[in-house]
């Protein structure tokens, strides 16, 4: 049970840590000199917080942060320089629970303590990205106090309950390492859009409807699944959006070819090589809806209630629209020759 008290309050402080090193170590230091909370005998090692020295460099670091990361972008440049000091500092804190302990157990559970601080601030650096992304500071500032608080409600529960902070930790973990790809996924995504906003407010020229010329490798993926003589009379680069066929937030090409009946192929890169996939719409609908920062194209059937969404940047609305026309066309081919 006292292992497990000591895995609970070391990786309770790494996980914290990975949000904000400095309030953690801040408000646990300035806790033990005021006597806010009372160090059983296995924790004597983190009164070493409690010093002067510490708390002065803790407390100008943590006021730096607090507002840094309330200004939009600032706050990223700011979880940029920090991806690899808060593992640091969390695996630091980890190993200080742990005071004289096996030399094994110690980089043990210092690894283990460095990974927590790094998923979690990963899915801090994730959340900020998404958050800028929005025009407006107040998200920003709600994120930044909302992580504040919960920092500082997580050391209550490291300190008075461990074993609860233990299983929070680990699940806290478990869910970062499989959010985390989604949250970079989507910043990438909304940022890209952001950025082509801007360069078509800056250069407000529509790309030509006209087939682009296509990069070797995508050409030859598509002629290879639909054969040399297969004419492309559309196509444009887009970001899917999570539905039937293919999941959200996926980076890639989509082609109508001549004369095809419902279907549509999307191509993206897997693996460094071009991948083809079909999207068999034949009979569905597609509805055009035009947005501040991106056209989304929703292709749907009203029988089986499935749909699938592409999203355009803004020089591409024509594009969009173009693709909602073939569609429907498409869907209503089949009734026009009965």
């Amino acid at each position: 049970m006292d292992t497990l008290t000591l895995l609970g309050t070391a990786l309770g402080l790494g996980t914290l840590a990975g949000i904000n090193l400095y309030l953690t170590v801040f408000v646990s230091g300035l806790a033990i000199r005021e006597g806010w909370i009372t160090l059983h005998p296995q924790y004597e090692q983190l009164s070493v917080l409690a010093d002067p020295t510490i708390l002065w460099i803790s407390g100008i670091l943590f006021a730096l942060e607090f507002f840094a990361d309330k200004v939009p972008w600032v706050d990223t440049l700011w979880d940029s320089v920090h991806t690899f000091i808060r593992p640091v500092g969390g695996a630091m804190l980890a190993i200080t629970v742990l005071g004289t302990s096996h030399p094994v157990f110690g980089v043990i559970v210092g690894l283990l303590g460095g990974g927590m601080a790094l998923a979690a601030h990963t899915g801090k650096a994730g959340a900020r990205l998404l958050v800028n992304a929005s025009p407006e500071p107040f998200s920003n500032i709600g994120l930044s106090l909302g992580e504040d608080a919960l920092v500082v409600g997580g050391l209550a529960l490291v300190y008075k309950y461990p074993l609860v902070a233990l299983v929070a930790s680990i699940l806290a973990t478990a869910l970062a390492i499989w959010l985390v790809p989604k949250v970079f996924r989507m910043a990438k995504a909304t940022l890209w859009f952001a950025w082509r906003r801007v360069r078509h407010l800056a250069a407000p020229e529509p790309a030509p409807l006209d087939v682009p010329e296509l990069p070797p490798d995508l050409e030859i993926a598509i002629g290879q699944m639909r054969g040399t003589e297969a004419a492309v009379d559309w196509a444009a680069p887009c970001v899917t959006a999570r539905g039937a066929h293919l999941g959200g937030n996926i980076f890639g090409w989509l082609f109508h070819l001549d004369g095809s009946e419902g279907g549509l192929d999307f191509v993206r890169k897997a693996g460094g090589r071009p991948k083809v996939q079909e999207i068999p719409i034949r009979g569905w609908k597609a509805r055009h809806l035009r947005g501040w920062a991106c056209d989304r194209v929703v292709l749907y059937d009203v029988a089986s209630g499935r749909k699938q969404t592409f999203q355009f940047d803004r020089s591409r609305r024509d594009h969009a629209a173009r693709l909602a026309e073939l569609v429907e066309a498409a869907g209503k081919a089949p009734t026009a020759a009965a």
